[in-house]
């Protein structure tokens, strides 16, 4: 069985704060528990903080892209609206072996 479930493809969801780290850290721990959900939903491949810290990356699956977009609009840096967020659909046409 695949981790990319048939009919799904991997979205890179660039997340870039538009507010000062300061404003970031309160919602932190509720955007942790959204990932830590993501995760357990099967929805995420991978995240992190980006280096220099401003903002993040998440490796999502999903049917379109509309799909991954409701899903991030639940997540607690947009309803604060303390970060962008941009989606973008690539075709892993290459993949790890533990991909498949």
């Amino acid at each position: 069985m695949s981790v990319i479930p048939e009919g799904h493809s991997l979205f890179v969801v660039d997340i870039e704060y538009i507010v000062p780290f300061a404003e970031i850290e309160p919602v932190l721990e509720p955007h942790m528990a959204f990932i830590a959900e993501g995760y357990g939903q099967g929805r995420f491949l991978a995240s992190g903080p980006k280096s220099p810290r401003s903002g993040g990356v998440i490796i999502a699956i999903g049917a379109s892209k509309d799909e991954v977009a409701a899903l991030m609009a639940q997540d607690p840096f947009a309803i604060h609206e303390v970060a962008r967020m941009t989606i973008t659909e690539f075709a892993a046409s290459n993949r790890h072996p533990v991909l498949k």
